[in-house]
């Protein structure tokens, strides 16, 4: 299910925009001639996640071409800065741009991750003379939140040795860093613990209907690309980005949608206080009038407006559609009901969903969850279900699960396992219709443990001391003894100079999964989790791919593992 990479793997800290702020930009600051700036189709998508065309014109950055391979005329009193992947394809673009005829004064390279001997020696012998700065800033990845990031490859998990293969890859690579590094460097190392898995290990979550703000925005299609698409009263449309530099978003999207509607009010009557506004609901129209009212207010009440809008249309669409979806599938997948009492039988459960008009979708979801929590079913009862959801053409929304390694009716399934063996949570506060835990938190609880308990026995080794470690569930008393050795773990900065456990998931992650990641770090304070995959899944997005998967047409990213 998945290779783990050992317990005390010393990894470099991951560099995310500041990597190519303090290379590429700085560098472009050492030089006052106007610069162009050359992308392939993949820095051009990273470089959009920490900059705008406003910071590198500040730069002296004039042009910016997001194609290696577009035509232009030769601009021969610029400096050419090219941020691109390491391949031969690029590499050769490049050498043409100064092959008969210099387009350019000079060059400035940068490769996202490592570049090969054969590659480097290739530009040296033919364009050295133009090259200035030539530099690898392993960002090989896109940075999609502060804890999340994905890969330059789709991963193909249909493979079932995918992770075992990654795995060994990634061990021997790390192992030949670590010879190559100064000892002086390898003092000053984050010990870290890194975990690759399958995305099957988990088939609940992603097919269960999430009710965090965040997950809820994408669900219901008002939110994509980061991107916010909706309209005002007056009928005119308007976009909003909402990313790690709006502080309301990141405050508010791991909230559940309750609080966060009741979150979002607070905060307009908050700005409106001094100015006496009258009490009663705050809505868009009131909003207006605020901003008309109070204009240099006018950017914090738009924010508000904006995220008032988002949690409208999100409450809107639980109202109208998975309200009553939600306490079948948390039934389903838990297996007991809101008091705790055992689903005895599931097909009741799953029945009124059936005969209730939702759309195919839903109904497909509660038919995998029932079959999920009965470890499979016979082919008899499966061709009943499928005839009465009415997807006797689209059978393969189902048929096909057995093609990713996860559960199918006719295989037994490791899910009835996991959910016996899952952490037991009475104990925390839960909203009745999300009481579903993603089996990776446990995961992430289980190994930050583990990292921890590494890190302190080296500690009090070091000090020739020797400290009794709890089993067990005395998770509490060894994060008291881990902060002995540790400065204040208060910030998001000062948490990366601890431990860090490394999640990659082959094959996709769920909104629900990142949001463990701060969970999990925000409860034990002195290990960050950073968690990574190929792309973000969503159920109606996985739906579609596992239906996708038995068509001939169908055109497949795979996973292949280079060795040199």
């Amino acid at each position: 299910m998945y290779g783990h990479c050992g317990d005390d793997i010393v990894v470099d800290a991951l560099i995310n925009e500041a990597g190519i702020k303090e290379t590429v930009i700085e560098d472009c600051k050492k030089s006052e001639i106007w610069k162009i700036l050359i992308l392939d189709h993949f820095t051009t998508k990273l470089l959009s996640t920490c900059c705008k065309m406003s910071d590198l014109t500040q730069q002296g950055i004039a042009v910016s071409v997001e194609d290696l391979y577009k035509s232009i005329e030769p601009l021969l009193e610029m400096k050419a800065i090219y941020f691109m992947t390491p391949t031969g394809k690029f590499v050769d673009a490049f050498i043409g741009d100064f092959k008969l005829k210099p387009k350019y004064k000079a060059a400035y390279v940068y490769f996202t991750d490592y570049c090969s001997d054969e590659l480097f020696s290739k530009m040296k012998q033919y364009r050295a003379k133009y090259i200035r700065v030539c530099k690898e800033i392993n960002i090989s990845f896109l940075p999609q939140e502060s804890q999340v990031s994905f890969l330059n490859t789709m991963l193909d998990n249909t493979t079932l040795d995918n992770a075992k293969q990654l795995a060994a890859l990634v061990d021997n690579k790390l192992a030949q860093h670590y010879e190559m590094e100064d000892n002086d460097k390898k003092k000053g190392k984050t010990h870290a613990q890194l975990l690759i898995l399958e995305s099957g290990f988990d088939p609940v979550t992603p097919i269960l209907h999430e009710l965090t703000y965040q997950a809820m925005a994408y669900e219901n299609n008002t939110y994509k690309n980061n991107t916010y698409k909706y309209k005002c009263k007056d009928g005119s449309e308007k976009e909003a980005l909402l990313n790690e530099n709006d502080e309301l978003w990141v405050r508010l999207r791991h909230m559940h949608i309750a609080e966060v509607s009741e979150q979002i009010p607070k905060l307009v009557k908050e700005i409106s206080a001094n100015k006496k506004q009258p009490d009663g609901k705050i809505t868009i129209s009131v909003l207006s009038q605020l901003m008309k009212k109070m204009p240099h207010f006018r950017k914090q009440v738009a924010q508000k407006t904006v995220h008032l809008n988002l949690t409208e249309d999100c409450m809107n669409h639980f109202q109208k559609n998975v309200q009553k979806l939600c306490k079948a599938e948390q039934d389903l997948a838990v297996g007991s009901g809101v008091e705790g009492q055992k689903v005895k039988d599931p097909m009741r459960t799953l029945l009124p969903v059936l005969l209730h008009p939702h759309v195919i979708y839903d109904k497909i979801r509660a038919v995998l969850l029932y079959i999920f929590s009965l470890n499979g079913t016979t082919e008899e009862n499966l061709n009943k279900l499928i005839q009465h959801v009415k997807i006797q053409e689209d059978r393969e929304f189902i048929l096909n699960w057995k093609r990713t390694g996860s559960p199918h009716h006719i295989f037994p399934s490791l899910f009835p396992l996991l959910r016996s063996s899952r952490k037991e949570r009475f104990q925390e506060e839960t909203y009745n219709l999300s009481r579903w835990t993603p089996v990776i938190k446990d995961l992430m609880e289980v190994n930050v443990m583990q990292t921890m308990i590494t890190l302190i026995n080296r500690f009090f080794v070091s000090q020739n001391r020797t400290v009794s470690l709890f089993s067990g569930t005395g998770r509490e008393g060894v994060t008291r003894a881990g902060a002995r050795q540790k400065h204040k773990a208060s910030s998001q900065d000062e948490r990366r100079s601890g431990s860090r456990l490394i999640i990659f998931v082959i094959g996709g992650i769920s909104y629900s999964e990142m949001r463990c990641a701060y969970q999990v770090t925000q409860s034990v304070k002195s290990c960050e989790v950073l968690i990574g995959s190929s792309h973000i899944v969503t159920s109606i997005k996985l739906l579609d791919d596992i239906q996708a998967l038995s068509k001939p047409t169908t055109t497949k990213e795979s996973f292949t593992i280079v060795k040199e």
